[in-house]
């Protein structure tokens, strides 16, 4: 019998599905949940805060895609966080604002699992105490955000006022974010919009989902730029910023980030046909999450009431994949 749930924690029920088959309990779970590092995750397992099927087991448990997972997360400890000398990519920067474009494999701020390495981190190394304080001493600056392995470019504010006024524009959706994303598949139109709510998932709370009851509104305007032999590059403009939106909606007209742990049933494989001697073969290659770049960010400058806006280019992995599409 599992244990009772402890006073003050969390408790999450994940049920696996076909791409989880073949993968280990503690990697698994670390590919789902961004914000949660692969070392803490074993750490719950260890301590029996983590269960399948109602039994505990160990970290390099082979799952089978049926599964029911519980896992309970103690409540988060507030810690210092330290100011660490990470390399930042600054687009632009005043007394109000700073454009970062992050790096794949990035988290935007500390989570459990997470104290060090994060945006956060390397921005308290660089302004210093020169960042917002509205979203609490875990998140200075942060006004939004972006997955761990999606790249490109966030604002981060430097005072409270700054942060108010785009905190604002974030809720009026006018700021523009325009995102590039390589999908499965290619969709029938070669423009299209998504309007479709989005909500926490109800069978997998790891994950969001399209909730017509309950969900928020969510609305991507999507283009077909570029079409390879089973992918397609798209540009995604996002009117809403809910969380996984651009994720979500490609997944529910049924053409997902390629590489998408999350959403793709394909997981973080891709698969390309290639010629030799005449002869076609399928050439499986690996990606660290999903191929997706925050390319576009334009906003009111909170001062001047300017419009600015900035672009950052693909980062090396991205425009290496689209070559080998290119050269298939």
């Amino acid at each position: 019998m599992p244990k009772d749930k402890d006073p003050g924690h969390e408790l999450m029920v994940v049920n696996t599905d076909s791409g989880a088959c073949g993968k280990r309990l503690d990697s698994w779970l670390s590919e789902s949940y961004e914000d949660l590092s692969r070392s803490y995750i074993q750490k719950l397992i260890r301590s029996g805060h983590i269960n399948i099927n109602g039994k505990p087991m160990k970290a390099g448990k082979k799952l089978s895609g049926n599964e029911t997972i519980s896992i309970e997360l103690p409540p988060p400890v507030t810690a210092d966080i330290l100011p660490e000398d990470i390399p930042l990519d600054i687009v632009y920067e005043d007394d109000d604002i700073l454009i970062v474009n992050k790096p794949k494999d990035m988290v935007v701020h500390p989570a459990p699992g997470h104290a060090s390495g994060t945006l956060v981190n390397a921005l308290m190394y660089h302004c210093g105490a020169s960042l917002s304080g509205i979203n609490g001493v875990q998140r200075p600056g942060i006004v939004h955000r972006i997955d761990r392995d999606t790249t490109g470019l966030l604002v981060v504010c430097k005072n409270d006022a700054s942060h108010a006024a785009i905190a604002a524009q974030l809720a009026e959706h006018s700021i523009s974010r325009r995102y590039v994303a390589l999908i499965i598949g290619c969709p029938k139109t070669d423009e299209g919009v998504v309007d479709a709510p989005i909500g926490r998932s109800r069978n997998n709370r790891m994950k969001m989902a399209v909730d017509h009851v309950n969900g928020k509104t969510a609305v991507t305007h999507y283009r077909v730029i570029e079409k390879f032999s089973g992918y397609s590059l798209v540009e995604c403009r996002l009117e809403t910023g809910r969380t996984h939106q651009i994720r979500v909606h490609m997944s529910y007209i049924g053409h997902p980030v390629a590489g998408d742990p999350l959403y793709a049933s394909s997981g973080q494989t891709l698969r390309i046909r290639v010629l030799e001697n005449g002869c076609a073969r399928t050439c499986p290659i690996q990606l660290k999450g999903q191929a997706l770049h925050a390319r576009l960010l334009g906003l009111i400058h909170p001062s001047s009431g300017e419009y600015m806006e900035w672009e950052a280019p693909l980062p090396q992995y991205f425009e290496e994949l689209l070559s080998l599409l290119r050269a298939h």
